[in-house]
């Protein structure tokens, strides 16, 4: 049994026992995504149009991610149209920033691997770095509109005379706590990944000038900046989604009682 097995069947069994149905439905999504992801590469490679296929793998990413999860569906239908809404709006941001910075390709780091093969895939490189960027926010995205839909819906049973404005100044302050830790998060793993490359940047004594500029490092920081932006912006499109929904139940209410 090789490692990368060993780690599969314990992640399957610790879900399993924490989660039961629910972990079962977890593992099998993440493996559905894995698959998706997996196709959507195959048909870039086939030189389908990266970004096109990347919204559209994305838009299926996200809802199988969020309707598969334990939310109500109230709140999971909240979640998903936030999530495609935040989604939009960040393709409007990263492709003009991607084709600004210009950090699609291979940098300086990779030269001696790639020695002696050809670079004519026949690709895009900066669509191939606004694919990355797009789906490298998803999880973000998804994980917040999940968590402030679910803690509205939940206030909404338990109080369901709440005015519209109110549930919109609770789903802010839930969304205040979220981005404490989904920044940590995001920034932990972006540096958890790239010790090896700072290492690297330390002992050829690369200035602070250099590190930005590289063309690893830039492309890697822009995508967490990206998540980032999808967090905050997803906490205020999840939360106005919620109350606006919230508004319009209570004035069929209203309708239906006055008649």
């Amino acid at each position: 049994m090789g490692s990368l097995t060993a780690l599969g069947a314990l992640l399957l069994i610790l879900m399993i026992i924490v989660g039961g149905k629910q972990g079962i439905s977890s593992f099998l999504s993440m493996v559905i995504n894995f698959g998706i992801l997996f196709f959507s590469i195959v048909l870039i490679a086939f030189h389908l149009p990266p970004i096109a296929v990347t919204i559209v793998a994305s838009v299926i990413l996200l809802s199988i991610t969020i309707f598969w999860s334990s939310a109500s569906d109230n709140a999971s239908t909240t979640a998903f149209q936030a999530s495609v809404m935040i989604l939009i709006i960040l393709i409007v941001i990263i492709i003009p920033i991607e084709y600004w910075a210009r950090v699609g390709g291979f940098g300086l780091e990779d030269s001696e691997e790639l020695e002696g093969l050809s670079m004519y895939v026949g690709i895009s490189f900066t669509k191939l770095a606004i694919s990355t960027a797009i789906l490298s926010s998803l999880g973000a995205i998804a994980e917040a509109s999940i968590a402030i839909a679910s803690g509205l819906d939940e206030i909404t049973i338990q109080h369901p005379k709440i005015s519209s404005s109110q549930l919109f100044l609770d789903g802010i302050v839930i969304g205040k706590q979220i981005i404490g830790t989904a920044v940590n998060t995001l920034f932990f793993g972006f540096f958890g990944s790239s010790m090896g490359l700072f290492i690297w940047f330390y002992g050829l004594n690369y200035s602070f000038g250099d590190i930005i500029n590289d063309k690893v490092f830039a492309a890697e920081l822009i995508a967490i900046i990206i998540s980032l932006i999808g967090v905050v912006l997803t906490i205020p499109g999840t939360t106005l989604m919620m109350s606006h929904r919230l508004k319009k139940i209570q004035d069929k209410e209203k309708s239906e009682s006055g008649k």
